[in-house]
């Protein structure tokens, strides 16, 4: 039997989700997950194939287990990365509900009150992990609407086969834009789009060095590694660069039709245009809420915890909720951050 109201009700069941669920649990606070999806995994079920972490697999789990090691020499595909997921709820027998999608969330007599598809939830504490994978970001750049080729999000790429022999515009400078045209580079004539030069971090930088970095950075320690937003040089990536294939240009002015007109107003003519320009945060159902924004994100206090809205906490939707928490290594220390909080909250609503 479930209480009514509960303790905590977790947003969203990917690596967030599950991390805020095993601290919560280890708490002793009740909660339910509820995950829109309609199989564990979270994005990793939308990647493309040849997708890679950027660390081993024991420096890319959630706490309480380690990830098992791949097969072969190379990082964890999205595969093994899903099935590490699914094994992880089962083996911690989390409560995960799915598929649920919560449509919005209100406040009513001090509790939150979620609106779902199957119905209505109350809780005294809402923990938002619904990532950004769903809210894919295309800039506004002139003529995109005129354009009459193929256009798709990096969300959407499902691999190099269907633009084979094509000529494709890859736009975005950071890790997504340089692999996905590493990927296409076999296959099709690829022009690759950045605002500026790509930064690479230096070859033996993986996601293990990004993490050291990003929890230096949280102890107000620097050390001039360079940002988090710089390019991590896997092997494909490190191949095409080196073989002097994988060259950026400079953003396009503009897209035509049949084309794309470049800075210098030289007109290229193209097939495809890849947007490997980010996502934003999937915080559309927390509409009902009066919740402090500045420059439309949400407001947190470097971490997840959303001030002046008791019981509320944001979980892995990047570094503005908590260094590194977007990660599946990096997301535990703030996971558990939550659950503490959650905790607390719950004690002093039971004293009032």
């Amino acid at each position: 039997m479930v209480t009514d109201p509960l303790p905590a009700v977790v947003v969203g069941g990917g690596q967030a989700g599950l991390a805020a669920s095993f601290y919560l649990r280890r708490r002793g606070v009740e909660h339910l997950v509820l995950d829109a999806g309609d199989a564990p995994g979270g994005a990793w079920r939308h990647t493309w194939p040849s997708l890679r972490l950027f660390s081993p697999a024991a420096y890319s789990s959630l706490p309480g287990w380690r990830m098992p090691p791949t097969e072969g020499p190379d990082n964890p595909d999205a595969a093994h990365v899903i099935a590490y997921l699914a094994a992880y709820e089962q083996r911690y027998d989390l409560p995960v509900r799915r598929p649920v999608r919560v449509r919005s969330v209100t406040r009513q007599d001090g509790l939150f009150l979620l609106d779902t598809d199957h119905g209505t939830r109350r809780a005294h504490a809402v923990v938002g992990a619904t990532g950004t994978w769903s809210r894919p970001f295309v800039p506004a750049v002139p003529g995109i609407a005129d354009f009459r080729g193929v256009q798709l999000h990096s969300s959407r790429y499902a691999g190099p086969a269907p633009f084979a022999g094509r000529r494709v515009l890859v736009v975005g400078g950071a890790n997504s834009g340089a692999q996905v045209a590493a990927d296409l580079l076999p296959v099709a004539e690829v022009t690759w789009a950045t605002l500026g030069p790509p930064r690479y971090l230096p070859d033996e930088v993986d996601g293990r060095e990004l993490f050291r970095v990003a929890s230096a950075s949280l102890r107000g320690e620097g050390d001039g590694v360079g940002s988090l937003g710089d390019i991590v040089a896997v092997p494909p990536v490190r191949r095409a660069r080196d073989a002097g294939e994988l060259v950026a240009t400079p953003m396009v002015a503009r897209l035509t039709p049949d084309g794309a007109v470049a800075a210098d107003e030289t007109e290229h003519q193209l097939d495809a245009v890849v947007w490997c320009t980010g996502f934003r945060p999937e915080l559309s159902w927390l509409a009902g809420l009066d919740v402090p924004r500045r420059a439309g994100r949400v407001v947190t206090d470097g971490g997840p915890t959303v001030p002046g809205v008791p019981g509320l906490f944001l979980l892995g939707y990047g570094d503005w909720c908590g260094a590194a928490s977007a990660t599946l290594i990096g997301v535990g220390q703030w996971a558990r951050r939550v659950a503490e909080e959650v905790a607390d909250h719950g004690a002093a609503a039971a004293r009032a």
